[in-house]
Protein backbone atom coordinates (compact mmCIF):
# COMPACT_ATOMS: atom_id res chain seq x y z
CA UNK A 1 0.00 0.00 0.00
CA UNK A 2 1.46 3.39 -0.72
CA UNK A 3 1.89 5.49 2.23
CA UNK A 4 -0.39 9.13 2.31
CA UNK A 5 1.74 11.53 0.83
CA UNK A 6 1.33 15.09 1.92
CA UNK A 7 1.89 17.77 0.00
CA UNK A 8 2.13 21.80 1.58
CA UNK A 9 1.17 24.57 -0.17
CA UNK A 10 2.16 27.75 0.56
CA UNK A 11 -0.05 30.88 -0.06
CA UNK A 12 0.73 33.26 -2.74
CA UNK A 13 2.47 36.25 -1.23
CA UNK A 14 0.63 39.51 -0.80
CA UNK A 15 3.63 41.76 -0.86
CA UNK A 16 4.18 41.91 -4.96
CA UNK A 17 0.85 42.90 -5.29
CA UNK A 18 0.99 45.41 -3.01
CA UNK A 19 4.05 46.99 -4.36
CA UNK A 20 2.97 47.08 -7.76
CA UNK A 21 -0.16 48.92 -6.73
CA UNK A 22 1.47 51.32 -4.15
CA UNK A 23 3.97 51.73 -7.63
CA UNK A 24 0.87 52.54 -9.51
CA UNK A 25 -0.46 55.10 -7.22
CA UNK A 26 3.27 56.50 -7.09
CA UNK A 27 3.30 57.11 -10.80
CA UNK A 28 -0.28 58.34 -11.18
CA UNK A 29 0.32 61.29 -8.55
CA UNK A 30 3.27 62.22 -9.87
CA UNK A 31 2.10 62.50 -13.31
CA UNK A 32 -0.58 64.89 -11.84
CA UNK A 33 1.85 66.73 -9.94
CA UNK A 34 2.89 67.61 -13.16
CA UNK A 35 0.31 68.13 -14.85
CA UNK A 36 -0.76 70.96 -12.46
CA UNK A 37 2.15 72.59 -11.98
CA UNK A 38 2.37 72.73 -15.74
CA UNK A 39 -0.68 74.36 -16.38
CA UNK A 40 -0.92 76.81 -13.07
CA UNK A 41 -0.28 80.52 -13.57
CA UNK A 42 1.45 82.92 -11.08
CA UNK A 43 -1.20 84.97 -8.97
CA UNK A 44 -1.26 88.21 -10.59
CA UNK A 45 -2.68 90.57 -7.46
CA UNK A 46 -2.49 94.16 -7.72
CA UNK A 47 -0.89 96.06 -5.16
CA UNK A 48 -2.88 99.04 -3.87
CA UNK A 49 -1.29 102.24 -2.99
CA UNK A 50 -1.01 102.93 0.94
CA UNK A 51 -3.96 104.93 1.15
CA UNK A 52 -6.26 102.16 -0.21
CA UNK A 53 -8.32 99.37 1.38
CA UNK A 54 -9.22 96.08 -0.87
CA UNK A 55 -13.16 96.14 -0.51
CA UNK A 56 -12.78 91.86 0.16
CA UNK A 57 -9.79 91.78 2.36
CA UNK A 58 -9.74 94.75 4.47
CA UNK A 59 -13.01 95.74 5.46
CA UNK A 60 -14.96 94.37 8.35
CA UNK A 61 -18.41 92.63 7.50
CA UNK A 62 -20.27 96.11 8.79
CA UNK A 63 -17.94 97.65 6.78
CA UNK A 64 -18.60 95.55 3.56
CA UNK A 65 -22.32 95.79 3.73
CA UNK A 66 -22.53 99.44 3.94
CA UNK A 67 -20.16 99.88 0.88
CA UNK A 68 -22.25 97.19 -0.86
CA UNK A 69 -25.02 99.80 0.04
CA UNK A 70 -23.43 102.51 -1.51
CA UNK A 71 -22.68 100.97 -4.35
CA UNK A 72 -26.16 100.33 -4.83
CA UNK A 73 -27.68 103.27 -4.21
CA UNK A 74 -25.21 104.91 -6.08
CA UNK A 75 -27.40 103.86 -9.22
CA UNK A 76 -30.70 105.42 -7.40
CA UNK A 77 -28.54 108.59 -6.81
CA UNK A 78 -27.61 109.43 -9.94
CA UNK A 79 -31.22 108.98 -11.30
CA UNK A 80 -32.91 111.18 -8.72
CA UNK A 81 -29.91 113.58 -9.80
CA UNK A 82 -31.43 113.61 -13.58
CA UNK A 83 -34.94 114.07 -12.17
CA UNK A 84 -34.16 117.06 -9.98
CA UNK A 85 -30.97 118.27 -10.99
CA UNK A 86 -29.15 118.05 -7.73
CA UNK A 87 -28.04 115.67 -5.73
CA UNK A 88 -30.68 114.37 -3.43
CA UNK A 89 -30.47 114.38 0.36
CA UNK A 90 -29.50 112.16 2.26
CA UNK A 91 -33.00 112.96 4.40
CA UNK A 92 -34.54 112.58 0.76
CA UNK A 93 -33.04 109.17 0.45
CA UNK A 94 -33.58 108.01 3.82
CA UNK A 95 -37.50 108.82 3.21
CA UNK A 96 -37.26 106.45 0.04
CA UNK A 97 -35.87 103.71 2.26
CA UNK A 98 -32.39 103.86 0.69
CA UNK A 99 -29.69 102.33 2.74
CA UNK A 100 -27.34 102.81 4.62
CA UNK A 101 -28.87 106.86 4.54
CA UNK A 102 -32.29 104.84 5.84
CA UNK A 103 -32.26 104.77 10.04
CA UNK A 104 -33.43 101.18 10.93
CA UNK A 105 -32.22 97.92 12.65
CA UNK A 106 -29.35 97.37 9.81
CA UNK A 107 -28.15 100.86 9.64
CA UNK A 108 -27.96 100.74 14.14
CA UNK A 109 -26.23 97.49 13.77
CA UNK A 110 -23.51 98.51 11.45
CA UNK A 111 -22.53 101.89 13.49
CA UNK A 112 -24.99 103.99 13.31
CA UNK A 113 -24.13 106.48 11.08
CA UNK A 114 -25.32 110.20 11.07
CA UNK A 115 -24.95 111.45 6.89
CA UNK A 116 -24.67 114.64 5.24
CA UNK A 117 -24.25 116.17 2.05
CA UNK A 118 -20.78 118.18 1.48
CA UNK A 119 -20.88 120.87 -1.13
CA UNK A 120 -23.18 119.03 -3.35
CA UNK A 121 -20.86 116.66 -4.38
CA UNK A 122 -20.04 113.96 -1.58
CA UNK A 123 -21.96 111.99 1.05
CA UNK A 124 -20.59 111.83 4.10
CA UNK A 125 -21.17 109.32 7.00
CA UNK A 126 -20.02 109.65 10.53
CA UNK A 127 -20.23 106.33 12.23
CA UNK A 128 -22.00 106.63 16.03
CA UNK A 129 -19.71 103.36 16.55
CA UNK A 130 -16.05 103.27 14.80
CA UNK A 131 -15.41 99.89 16.76
CA UNK A 132 -18.21 98.63 15.01
CA UNK A 133 -17.56 100.38 10.84
CA UNK A 134 -15.43 103.47 10.16
CA UNK A 135 -17.41 106.93 9.04
CA UNK A 136 -17.79 106.95 5.12
CA UNK A 137 -17.12 109.78 2.45
CA UNK A 138 -18.30 109.04 -0.98
CA UNK A 139 -18.01 111.26 -3.92
CA UNK A 140 -20.68 111.89 -6.46
CA UNK A 141 -19.13 112.09 -10.07
CA UNK A 142 -21.26 113.97 -12.72
CA UNK A 143 -20.84 111.16 -14.73
CA UNK A 144 -23.80 108.65 -14.55
CA UNK A 145 -21.69 105.57 -15.60
CA UNK A 146 -17.93 106.58 -13.28
CA UNK A 147 -17.01 103.85 -10.86
CA UNK A 148 -17.80 104.72 -6.89
CA UNK A 149 -15.51 106.14 -5.50
CA UNK A 150 -16.05 105.83 -1.39
CA UNK A 151 -13.80 106.38 0.82
CA UNK A 152 -13.25 105.27 4.79
CA UNK A 153 -11.61 106.69 8.42
CA UNK A 154 -11.91 104.61 11.46
CA UNK A 155 -10.48 107.25 13.61
CA UNK A 156 -12.79 108.00 16.68
CA UNK A 157 -12.82 111.44 16.34
CA UNK A 158 -13.82 112.49 12.31
CA UNK A 159 -14.15 115.78 11.38
CA UNK A 160 -15.93 116.95 8.13
CA UNK A 161 -13.59 117.08 5.54
CA UNK A 162 -12.61 120.90 3.94
CA UNK A 163 -11.26 119.53 0.51
CA UNK A 164 -12.59 116.58 -1.30
CA UNK A 165 -9.93 115.90 -3.41
CA UNK A 166 -7.99 112.65 -2.92
CA UNK A 167 -4.60 114.28 -1.75
CA UNK A 168 -6.46 116.22 1.07
CA UNK A 169 -8.25 113.32 2.03
CA UNK A 170 -5.20 110.69 2.16
CA UNK A 171 -3.54 113.58 4.24
CA UNK A 172 -6.84 113.49 6.69
CA UNK A 173 -6.60 109.61 7.28
CA UNK A 174 -8.83 108.58 4.96
CA UNK A 175 -8.41 105.57 2.43
CA UNK A 176 -9.86 104.93 -0.71
CA UNK A 177 -11.88 101.75 -0.86
CA UNK A 178 -11.46 100.06 -4.29
CA UNK A 179 -13.15 96.80 -5.70
CA UNK A 180 -10.15 93.75 -7.22
CA UNK A 181 -11.41 91.14 -9.75
CA UNK A 182 -8.65 88.80 -9.93
CA UNK A 183 -8.62 85.08 -9.70
CA UNK A 184 -9.80 85.25 -6.43
CA UNK A 185 -12.92 86.06 -6.80
CA UNK A 186 -14.07 85.08 -10.22
CA UNK A 187 -13.16 81.70 -12.39
CA UNK A 188 -12.26 82.27 -16.01
CA UNK A 189 -12.76 79.59 -17.64
CA UNK A 190 -11.37 79.52 -21.24
CA UNK A 191 -12.90 77.28 -23.75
Amino acid sequence: MNSPTTQVIRPAGAGHETLYVLLLCLVIVLVCGTVVAWHGKAEDTAHLASNQLDARRDLGAAEQGIYADLRVTLDEIHLLRQEQQVLPTPQTLADEGFAPFAQDASATSRGGHSWQLLQEKAYFGISAEPSIAGSFLMRVSEASDAAPDIWLNRGTAVAVPNALDAAALSAAGWQQIVAQFDAGVTRQHRH
